[in-house]
């Protein structure tokens, strides 16, 4: 997963062919080492199609997804693990290195109260039979911390370590997430720190979710930091121009974050760039 990244949503997040083609296209004119594909419907993905497309513009991948409500895994512990199987070999299947994201819960999952051991608990056996799964396949799973707002299970840094120790497989590492650290973490550097030894994955996305270096995210104290910890994973840059209703709902995204997707990758990702080579990351 190592390499300078792109999620999908800059151009769709209906991963069909016509997506795919889209979206592919976009990210090796922007000539990014890989693509973050949104899995939000698996079985409607033409896997084969998606993988000779990868192929021919020599793009790597990483799919990532939220559980739908009725394979929540703290509530749903059974039809959780159906469907992260199911996603997982469609990963593998489109050739892509990980399966990351909510992938213990829903984007708009939230109780009213903290979480409870039991809540964990199926969280626990969820993410270790999908472990397993995962492992026959070669594929890696990444748990995202999430703000608050969106889900009331893996909220910091700290919470993503616990429940990937608490797995304990070697396959599952911890996802950040650049915007919900901005929220979360108290100060990102300590994040990434407590993170250090499974990170493997950072979302790069700005305080508004728009254009990176347009907000308030201590991009210089985040860059250092991953530095520091000898950072070899994926850095992928997120920003939410396309969103489909259930998707922005979930995100709470009521307004336009961007202008445009030229506006992003015009102005945003050569700042990303130029940071990740001012702090000898790419």
């Amino acid at each position: 997963m190592q390499g300078f990244g792109v999620h999908t949503s800059m151009w769709t997040m209906n991963w069909d062919r016509a997506g795919a083609e889209k979206a592919i296209a976009g990210a090796a004119h922007y000539k990014m080492d890989f693509i973050e594909i949104a899995l939000l419907n698996a079985p409607a993905v033409d896997a084969a199609h998606t993988r000779a497309l990868l192929e021919k513009n020599g793009l790597r991948a990483v799919c990532s997804l939220g559980l739908p409500e009725a394979a929540w895994a703290s509530v749903r512990p059974d039809a959780a693990i159906e469907h992260l199987k199911q996603a997982i070999e469609k990963t593998a299947e489109m050739g892509a290195e990980a399966l990351s994201g909510v992938i213990y819960g829903g984007i708009g999952e939230r109780t009213g109260v903290p979480p409870t051991q039991g809540e964990y608990d199926n969280i626990t056996r969820v993410l270790s039979e999908a472990a397993s799964h995962a492992k026959r396949f070669g594929i890696e799973l990444g748990v995202e911390a999430v703000n608050r707002y969106e889900n009331h299970l893996v909220n910091s840094a700290q919470q993503a370590v616990d429940v990937v120790e608490r797995v304990g497989a070697d396959n599952v590492f911890v996802h950040l997430d650049t915007y919900h650290m901005n929220i979360e973490e108290k100060g990102a550097a300590n994040g990434i720190l407590v993170a250090r030894e499974h990170l493997k994955y950072i979302h790069l996305s700005e305080s508004d979710r728009g254009t990176p270096g347009y907000g308030n995210v201590p991009w210089d104290e985040i860059y250092a930091t991953l530095a520091a910890i000898g950072f070899k994973g994926g850095l992928a840059m997120e920003s939410f121009i396309n969103m489909p209703p259930e998707v922005a709902y979930g995100l709470a995204v009521w307004r336009p974050v961007a202008r445009d997707m030229e506006e992003v990758m015009g102005n945003g990702l050569p700042f990303l760039r130029n940071k990740a080579a001012q702090y000898g990351l790419i």
